[in-house]
C-alpha cells in the first residue's frame, strides 16, 4: 500500500514540477528571442481583449479548480474502495494541476505579446494558487482520511 502511494506522490510532483517549469521554459523562449514578444503593443484593441481572457481565466480558473477537486474529494473520492479512490485521487489532481496550468501559460504568453503586466501578475496568482496543491505524503492521507498506521 505504501509503495502504491509513494508511486502515486512521484507521479504528482512530475505533474506540479511541469506546472512551474513550463512558464518557466516559456519565459526562457520569449526572452532568447524565439518566441517574437510585443507584438501587439502598438493594438490597444487587442491588449484589451487579451487582457480581459487573461484576467477571466485566472479569476475563473483558479477557484474552480480549488473547488472542483473539493468537491471531488468529499462526495466521491471518499466514498471509494482504497485503491480506486487512490485511482481517482491521482485523476483529479492532474485534473487541478492541469487547470492551474492554464491561465499560468496563456497568462505568461499574454504578457509577453502585450508587454503590460497585468498577465505576469495573472500568472504568478495561478502560481501562487499551486501551492495550494503541493502534493506530500501527509496531506494525501489527510485528504482521504486514511488510517494513522499508513503515517511516516
Amino acid at each position: 500500500m505504501k509503495n502504491r502511494i509513494e508511486r502515486l506522490l512521484r507521479i504528482l510532483k512530475i505533474c506540479f514540477i511541469a506546472l512551474w517549469a513550463l512558464p518557466i521554459a516559456l519565459v526562457i523562449l520569449y526572452e532568447t528571442g524565439i518566441f517574437a514578444e510585443g507584438i501587439y503593443t502598438d493594438n490597444v484593441q487587442m491588449e484589451y481583449i487579451l487582457q480581459c481572457i487573461c484576467i477571466l481565466l485566472t479569476v475563473g480558473m483558479i477557484p474552480f479548480s480549488l473547488r472542483l477537486f473539493n468537491l471531488n474529494l468529499v462526495k466521491r473520492i471518499k466514498e471509494l474502495p482504497l485503491m480506486q479512490a487512490l485511482e481517482s485521487y491521482l485523476i483529479w489532481s492532474e485534473i487541478r494541476i492541469f487547470l492551474l496550468a492554464v491561465p499560468t501559460l496563456v497568462s505568461t504568453s499574454f504578457y509577453y505579446l502585450t508587454l503590460n503586466t497585468t498577465g505576469l501578475f495573472c500568472a504568478c496568482m495561478a502560481l501562487v494558487a499551486s501551492l495550494f496543491c503541493v502534493p506530500t505524503y501527509n496531506r494525501l492521507l489527510n485528504e482521504l482520511d486514511l488510517p494513522e498506521d499508513l503515517h511516516e
